[in-house]
């Protein structure tokens, strides 16, 4: 199936960005202030005044559910940096949705070897956790820790994923970019398209140089 992505919520914005930049000065929003946000996250995202201005951007946060590929998951926690990731995990449970993914752009008779290949690997998987702990007296802890080696890079699974804004555009920087892996190219496009729908980072995307 296909990798999906989910915007559970967010916290602040254009507005919160603003404010953490004036709290040097005064944090008191005026219609005069309001309309100097643009230029405002323009400056300190591009550090036209000399100075790097980064950390306000860092005071709002963006929250998704992703399922996806173990591969895309790997780039994905690969972010450490203000990024906070909570994943589904075949060591604490037996994992029996077999989900898995099988890129879209492979030819018919590949993606057709792939999808048998993966779906052995599964039910090699079941039957291990089965054996190890009914056979050999494994205790069941151990017995799905192991046998989830018989599960594929393909594998999805399910990440609690948190950005705050500096992180997320560090992300998208990353792997939204045409020579970035399809898959988290993908992921990443998605993200960018839920988060311009809030309408609450306009500004600060704009200064960022996403339109």
């Amino acid at each position: 199936m296909n990798n999906t992505v989910e915007l559970i919520g967010y916290y602040g914005g254009d507005i919160t960005h603003s404010l953490s930049a004036w709290t040097s000065t005064s944090r008191d929003l005026t219609d005069d202030k309001r309309n100097k946000i643009p230029k405002l996250l323009k400056m300190l995202a591009e550090g036209s005044d000399g100075n790097e201005h980064g950390t306000p951007f860092e005071k709002s946060s963006i929250h998704f559910l992703v399922k996806t590929d173990i591969a895309s998951h790997i780039h994905i926690i690969k972010h450490r940096i203000a990024v906070s990731v909570n994943a589904e995990s075949a060591r604490y449970k037996e994992i029996k949705e077999d989900e898995y993914y099988v890129p879209t752009d492979w030819p018919v008779d590949w993606a057709r070897i792939l999808d048998d290949y993966t779906r052995q690997g599964m039910k090699l998987y079941h039957e291990c956790v089965k054996s190890l702990e009914n056979d050999f007296n494994f205790d069941r802890k151990r017995a799905k820790e192991s046998a989830r080696y018989f599960r594929p890079y393909n594998t999805q699974i399910t990440s609690d994923v948190m950005f705050n804004f500096r992180s997320f555009m560090h992300f998208y920087k990353l792997r939204g970019k045409p020579s970035a892996q399809l898959e988290i190219r993908q992921i990443a496009e998605r993200m960018m398209t839920l988060v311009k729908d809030t309408e609450a980072f306009t500004y600060s995307l704009e200064a960022f140089g996403i339109t």
